[in-house]
């Protein structure tokens, strides 16, 4: 049977799909020129996105005759972007809608840029990155007005930096005014262009980021070189903006996105809730390190002691499965998507560890998470060792008690809730932690605690000016992540603590002594020394007190063999070596990262995602300590001039 004719009312139905309504256009453009965000669907799964007022528009066109797997994700992580059809049926309506947001725009600045992206012809072997023999070329196309060049310039120098596979692209610049796809229309006329003060460019991406004349991607590979080309975009954007138009931006960083929307808030908040269902350091604390002290005492250090652990409140195996099922993929934003993949991985490899606890596998798996001890730094810690010498120093009346402690914490406490009242830090005694451990906001202290009254403001500095400052500066963040942590931040945590310990002029012999005696602890783990094997060479090679020896190897070995106590001076080289380069402490303090975190946490700063530090710790608010600080920008001091 032949199928009716389509009725009046279905063609016109057909018609309002294939179209942006005018209302939709206007309330666009209202929103944006009072400064709003811009978020809205489109037909034929289109998506305008635009973060606030800005002097560009990042462009992509879905073709409407084949699938293009994976190049709409290439403009999703700018802070104004427009996806759209590339069908026929479509131009007007996308046209009618570029127009109008370039007029508001435009008005604003004096001037915009719309960069359009398209996928560039399957070359096979050219667009291969499994044959490093052809490199893959991205093809700019620019008008070719002068007063353009600063800016194409500006893009051909990001885009020949990229890797693709460890192996370089070429750039061919053509300045030919093709400004999109071939094939399709140009979303704007000459003169419409010209009476908006608009400016085109368009780049053709090899399509690397799928197999060769398929729609499979290589999601790794894709998400790699969506965070190249979103930094390529902005410094783009940033030249453009500053010698086109009237908008002077502080940092190219400065033209991200600062909306986040709703999925961001999401993963942040169920990777955070998946974290806070374990105490990663607690697990691994022995509860009977003091009466395990005693009982290998006892046995004349001959025997390896056996050491007892808090049971696991949670499975493992289910905690992964809740993990894994955090939909990190919605994260438009190359940075937050990298942070939040970065923090699924280590959640994971920590649930491994503590379900691997107490078995040959747990040092495997703490050398993945925390690595081992590299030959220079193990030449460091031994030339630490041997130019310290062992001194006693013994101090004029008694040591201080861990309530003692506790009430000079408290008292530091104070100082802080003066100027952050929301600095709601608690100290808890407690006879199954050794030393001082922060966790949670909590200062929890060994109830068997005795410490010299030298170290109080060292430790004051160390445990609460950096390690609980952090987790409160984390907590007024928007991310939960910079309060629990993001992935790797131990090492970063740990030098900044311990730098903190030399501003405050605390930062004794015993001290850096302990600090490289855990290097060689970890050292002789790897090198496959046994507890009782690295205890002696504690004890008789390096002249550590037989209390401090066990300790140091207790800490090294609990759990089957944990490298993490290589972080403490392995950070503090880092930290030394960033301050020399005339690093700023301020971006370390809005939470707890790690080196390689630096750059993002000032992007987002640029950005406004991350709201200023709230609370400064004291020793950056001390003549003395800023004086010690400055005199290491630009020297060339080592550790051991750190040694108060």
């Amino acid at each position: 049977m032949a199928k009716p004719n389509t009725t009046k009312k279905e063609k016109a139905i057909s018609k309002l799909k294939q179209e942006i309504p005018q209302s939709l256009i206007d309330t666009v453009c209202h929103r944006l020129a009072e400064n709003h965000r811009v978020r809205r669907t489109l037909p034929a799964k289109g998506r305008l996105h635009i973060d606030r007022l800005l002097p560009f528009l990042c462009v992509y066109r879905k073709p409407p005759d084949h699938e293009d797997a994976g190049t709409a994700q290439l403009v999703k992580g700018e802070a104004s972007y427009l996806i759209a059809s590339g069908s026929p049926v479509f131009h007007k309506s996308v046209s009618n809608l570029v127009r109008a947001v370039a007029k508001t725009l435009s008005a604003e600045f004096g001037a915009l840029l719309i960069v359009e992206i398209w996928s560039a012809p399957d070359g096979g072997k050219a667009n291969d990155p499994a044959i490093p023999s052809v490199l893959p070329t991205f093809t700019i196309h620019a008008p070719s007005a002068a007063s353009m060049t600063p800016t194409v310039e500006a893009l051909e120098k990001r885009l020949r930096r990229f890797k693709v596979l460890k192996q370089g692209v070429e750039v061919a610049v053509l300045r030919d005014g093709k400004a999109c796809s071939p094939g399709a229309r140009a979303l704007l006329t000459a003169s419409e262009a010209r009476d908006l003060n608009c400016s085109f460019v368009g780049l053709a991406v090899p399509p690397v980021y799928r197999k060769p004349n398929s729609e499979d991607e290589f999601p790794l590979l894709a998400r790699a070189l969506r965070r190249s080309l979103s930094l390529a975009l902005r410094q783009t954007f940033f030249e453009y903006a500053r010698s086109r138009t009237t908008h002077r931006p502080a940092h190219y960083h400065a033209l991200g996105r600062k909306a986040v929307v709703k999925a961001v808030w999401d993963v942040d908040r169920r990777l955070a809730s998946v974290g806070n269902q374990f105490d990663y350091l607690m697990q691994l604390t022995p509860v009977n390190s003091v009466s395990a002290w005693k009982q290998f005492q006892r046995e004349q250090f001959q025997r390896v002691p056996e050491f007892h652990y808090r049971p696991l409140p949670v499975d493992p195996a289910l905690l992964k499965r809740e993990l894994y099922k955090v939909p990190i993929e919605r994260v438009e934003d190359p940075a937050l998507q990298r942070i939040f993949q970065e923090k699924q991985e280590e959640l994971e490899l920590k649930l491994t560890m503590l379900r691997d606890r107490d078995t040959r596998r747990f040092l495997y798996e703490s050398l993945q998470l925390f690595g081992g001890v590299q030959d220079q730094l193990h030449r460091l810690a031994q030339d630490l060792l041997n130019q310290l010498s062992v001194r006693d120093r013994r101090e004029k009346g008694p040591n201080l008690t861990a309530e003692d402690f506790a009430r000079l914490a408290e008292a530091e406490f104070d100082f802080y809730r003066k100027s952050f009242p929301e600095f709601r830090a608690k100290t808890q005694i407690a006879g199954d932690v050794s030393g001082l451990i922060v966790s949670r906001g909590k200062l929890l202290i060994d109830s068997d605690l005795s410490m010299a009254p030298s170290r109080v403001t060292a430790l004051l500095a160390h445990e609460v000016g950096t390690h609980l400052l952090t987790y409160y500066n984390g907590r007024m963040q928007p991310f939960e992540q910079l309060y629990s942590g993001l992935a790797g931040y131990e090492e970063l945590q740990e030098g900044l603590a311990v730098l903190s310990e030399y501003l405050v002029a605390g930062l004794s012999r015993g001290r850096m002594r302990q600090l490289a005696g855990r290097v060689v602890a970890v050292r002789n783990l790897t090198d496959g020394a046994s507890f009782v094997e690295t205890f002696r060479v504690l004890d008789r090679d390096y002249g550590f007190s037989q209390r401090t020896a066990y300790n140091i190897t207790m800490r090294v070995y609990r759990g089957g063999g944990l490298t993490k106590d290589a972080v403490y001076l392995r950070g503090l080289v880092a930290i030394l070596r960033y301050v020399q380069q005339g690093g700023d402490l301020n971006p370390l303090l809005v939470g707890k990262m790690a080196i390689t975190h630096i750059p993002i946490v000032k992007e987002l700063q640029y950005r406004k995602v991350l709201k200023p530090v709230p609370i400064v710790p004291r020793y950056l608010q001390e003549p003395a300590s800023l004086e010690r600080l400055e005199q290491l920008r630009g020297s060339n001091s080592s550790v051991v001039d750190l040694v108060c």
